[in-house]
């Protein structure tokens, strides 16, 4: 354990001691805040149209605010998480620092997972920065906190096998944009697959919607932990990280 957190701090210590991380803040805080105000904003508009039209349905602000925006995020990632992910094992072949990497005495498992561990800590922070916006709703308004907490435990855990995946991919090249170029490629892929269940009902299509990302996210936007999906991105988490360490193995068998 000792030197899993080591390796996690000579990672975070590197994200934070280029523009890389800031960069990321930067750009997540504003796209998470421009669809955060959108909705805030449509909710406001229609909630003032319906009392002046004399409805009386309520709105609530779990489904049209948190539930919405939860649900964007799934874009967001999209575009993020390779470029946090790309550099893991990609900048140390650049850096000519890999060979030292996997002939130490350090386990493959330890590095995998240090690194890993890194990433997931700063997607999670650029989440609670982000976060801050529902400060607002909490001023303002009377969200249940329950349902939202379990969205953002959905979206960790995607981000979290995302990131698994893009940590694989990392290892196969020295190059940081091609890493990066090919997470998004599979990222994207995978997003679209449950695509193929609205129109088709046969057994590829079936097994296709499962394997996408998005499908295993509504019940968590629901505020609802459903079992199944959470060993999906479990599993998904763990064929990434198994998938690196035989990449990883390999590196050191011609190191």
């Amino acid at each position: 354990m000792k030197n899993i957190w080591i390796i996690c701090q000579k990672e975070l210590r590197s994200y934070f001691v280029s523009p890389v991380a800031y960069i990321l803040f930067i750009i997540y805080a504003v796209i998470f805040g421009f669809f955060f105000w959108n909705m805030v904003g449509a909710f406001i508009y229609y909630s003032m149209e319906a009392q002046m039209r004399g409805e009386m349905f309520p709105m609530n602000v779990n489904d049209q605010i948190v539930r919405q925006l939860f649900g964007n995020i799934n874009v967001i990632n999209l575009l993020l998480i390779p470029l946090i992910s790309m550099r893991l094992f990609a900048e140390e072949k650049r850096n000519g620092t890999m060979e030292l990497l996997v002939t130490s005495p350090i386990r493959d498992g330890e590095i995998i997972f240090g690194k890993w561990l890194a990433s997931i800590l700063v997607y999670a922070a650029m989440l609670l920065f982000a976060g801050l916006n529902f400060l607002f709703l909490f001023k303002y308004g009377n969200p249940d906190w329950k349902p939202m907490a379990i969205a953002c435990l959905g979206v960790l855990l995607q981000a979290a096998a995302l990131l698994a995946v893009g940590t694989f991919i990392s290892t196969l090249t020295k190059n940081q944009i091609i890493a990066g170029a090919v997470t998004f490629a599979v990222c994207l892929l995978i997003f679209v697959l449950g695509w193929v269940g609205s129109y088709e009902y046969s057994t590829w299509a079936r097994v296709l919607t499962y394997i996408s990302t998005t499908t295993h996210m509504e019940s968590f936007l629901k505020g609802v932990v459903d079992t199944k999906d959470a060993v999906y991105y479990v599993s998904a988490i763990f064929l990434g990280l198994f998938l690196t360490a035989r990449s990883l193995e390999s590196l050191r068998w011609r190191a």
